[in-house]
């Protein structure tokens, strides 16, 4: 086995050298919205045994533009005990001509430690370049060898938008006896595909001639447009944790064994913590009780350690130190809910903007957070622990509708989060406006955000009143303020409710036309520019359902009537509706506004029908009233 790794050494060594890439070679539809073009990718992955996994890349970029440099950048991220040899950089003119050559002895050797990382077994080997002529490309080689074999990576042709793809390949040499299970998945759009060649224990993947995803509004991830290969050997190791993974109960149970049970302990301290608490009534209120315990004597902190950075910090620790990841601070909670005799769940969940599941047809380990659920009678109650500010039984947008890895003694169970309807992610405003004859407003304004609206205030919490006002003039840059006050913020932490007050003047609001003043109907709304295109190309995703409610009151000059109001209106669509209705009571004109906006996935041939539904919500909101003086 050693004999072929070598061979298959020396002939990506071989290649390597013989390469040139001017960008002239490069065809004109992989240019096409290109920061950057992937020329070869190549990975080579030998299995050997259990235990025993190696890895061998190759590739080279040709960076465009400034805009291409970060997928260019020449790192190998790595863990103690990891092997790195035939580190080889070259760097290319426009025309191919080589510019200078790196070794691995030019590398720095960092903390592989994003920002809030406290504990971390992860380092990474940089090399430093900076560009002083576009196009260039970088070829860039080295093979790593580990004895984790549980993280086979998914094979896609590229992660983000403005890159393209000449060529890539992963090939997969499975010496060691062990069921190598693949699947395709392709893309749904048609995109691109993958050819698959299998020779025995032998499987190899290509991709070819693959043009650049745009970065256009309202984008899917690139993950739902492209296609993928995921691998999983079914029997792995990780860190001396050997285990099977056949299916998601026999891995769970494995799970549950070996990364769970050994830091499901507690401790003296941890009883008394939780005796100290005098728990009493409900299910549900025995489990706000010690969340909101939890959330007060805790902070996140990153800690990427224990089994290849998979298993929690011990609660007793957490307990001590009064910080932990998600990991830890999710088990902590657990142990705490344990102690207090209530079952919970450990669970594995995709954490992002855009919901992403894990396949109940394909076992493999993934996820990158860990949340905890609590079944009662009423339903699950889900935790994020993760936050000290954030309400109880409340997740984000960021964990809502996909399922999670729920960790159970005798295996894996595939559970869904809730999914917030359009009328629990509300933000309902109710403003008070005073119209004045210098063309400015003063205006006093109660506002209220839940589901997914409330999770954008989070951030306010802790601010200063002089940012929280600069927040609030961000926010609703419709108005040009004069000044602004934000007062009595609340974060209901049993509700999911953020509240606040704000006192606030705006000048230029009305514009006079001779005797007569004209202003819009809705004086705060979305001012997102919504533009038709002809040739839309991709689908489009509504990531969030929502409702907006405006009550807005006008009080008139005195020496004022209102002349002119526009016609009721109401109008209805697959993506969602619009309501605007105007009562005049003399002195004092009410608007109210709503509109519901409904999250999908939907075709690009749908994509303008949506875009002229906002429009019109748009136009409506600016629809004009005319006052004339008496």
């Amino acid at each position: 086995m050693m004999k072929i790794l070598c061979i298959g050494a020396l002939s990506m060594a071989s290649f390597y050298c013989a390469q040139s890439f001017p960008v002239s070679s490069i065809a004109e539809n992989l240019k096409k919205n290109a920061n950057a073009v992937i020329r070869k990718d190549f990975t080579t992955i030998q299995i050997n045994k259990i235990d025993d996994i190696k890895y061998q890349y190759y590739t080279a970029t040709t960076v465009l533009n400034k805009d291409g440099d970060s997928q260019a950048m020449v790192y190998i991220p790595y863990e103690k005990g990891n092997s790195i040899s035939d580190v080889k950089v070259t760097y290319h003119d426009e025309s191919g001509k080589k510019i200078k050559s790196y070794s691995k002895s030019d590398f720095n050797d960092f903390a592989n430690n994003n920002q809030g990382t406290f504990y971390s077994d992860n380092r990474i080997l940089a090399l430093s370049y900076t560009p002083t002529q576009y196009p260039y490309t970088v070829e860039f080689s080295y093979q790593i060898g580990d004895e984790n074999t549980i993280f086979l990576p998914d094979f896609v042709p590229f992660k983000s938008t403005n890159i393209s793809l000449e060529e890539a390949q992963i090939k997969i040499i499975n010496n060691s006896g062990i069921e190598l299970k693949t699947k395709i998945y392709p893309s749904k759009y048609n995109y691109t595909s993958v050819n698959e060649s299998d020779n025995g224990s032998d499987k190899t993947y290509t991709y070819k001639n693959v043009s650049a995803i745009e970065d256009v509004f309202l984008l899917p991830q690139t993950v739902k447009i492209l296609p993928k290969v995921s691998f999983a050997l079914t029997k792995f190791n990780l860190e001396g944790k050997q285990g099977s993974i056949n299916s998601w109960s026999e891995f769970g149970a494995w799970y549950y064994n070996s990364i769970l049970q050994p830091v499901s302990v507690t401790s003296p301290s941890i009883k008394s913590e939780v005796a100290a608490l005098n728990l009493q009534g409900t299910t549900e209120e025995k489990v706000k009780k010690l969340y909101q315990h939890m959330q007060e004597k805790t902070r996140y902190i990153a800690v990427a350690l224990g089994i290849g950075g998979w298993q929690p910090m011990l609660p007793d620790e957490v307990q001590k130190k009064g910080y932990g990841d998600c990991k830890g601070l999710s088990n902590y909670m657990k142990i705490l809910l344990d102690e207090a005799g209530i079952p919970s769940y450990y669970s594995v969940i995709n954490s992002g903007a855009s919901p992403v599941s894990f396949d109940a047809d394909f076992p493999k380990m993934g996820g990158n957070h860990v949340i905890l659920m609590v079944p009662t009678e009423k339903g699950n109650i889900w935790l994020e622990n993760t936050s000290q500010q954030i309400a109880f039984n409340h997740l984000s947008y960021n964990t809502t509708d996909r399922n999670v890895l729920s960790i159970r003694k005798n295996g894996i169970e595939l559970i869904e989060t809730p999914v917030y309807p359009a009328q629990q992610n509300k933000e309902k405003q109710i403003l008070k406006i005073k119209l004045n004859e210098d063309n400015s407003i003063l205006g006093d304004g109660n506002f209220s955000y839940s589901g997914s609206q409330y999770d954008n205030t989070i951030s306010l919490v802790n601010m200063s009143p002089k940012d929280r006002n600069e927040a609030a003039k961000n926010l609703l840059n419709t108005l040009n303020f004069e000044k602004i006050e934000m007062k009595n913020f609340l974060n209901d932490k049993d509700q999911a409710l953020a509240k606040y007050d704000l006192d606030f003047k705006a000048i230029n609001y009305s514009k006079n036309a001779g005797n007569s003043m004209i202003f819009r109907a809705v004086p705060i709304y979305s001012n997102t520019v919504y533009k038709i295109e002809e040739n839309r190309e991709l689908p489009f995703e509504l990531r969030q359902s929502f409702e907006d409610e405006y009550e807005i009151n006008y009080t008139i000059p005195q020496n004022f009537k209102v002349e002119e109001i526009p016609q009721n209106v109401t109008f209805n669509s697959e993506f969602g509706s619009y309501t605007l209705k105007f009562v005049n009571n003399g002195t004092e004109l009410k608007v109210n506004r709503i509109i519901k906006v409904n999250k999908g996935l939907y075709p690009k041939e749908k994509y303008n029908d949506y875009i002229n539904f906002r429009k019109k919500t748009i136009n409506n909101d600016n629809s004009k009233i005319l006052i004339t003086k008496i």
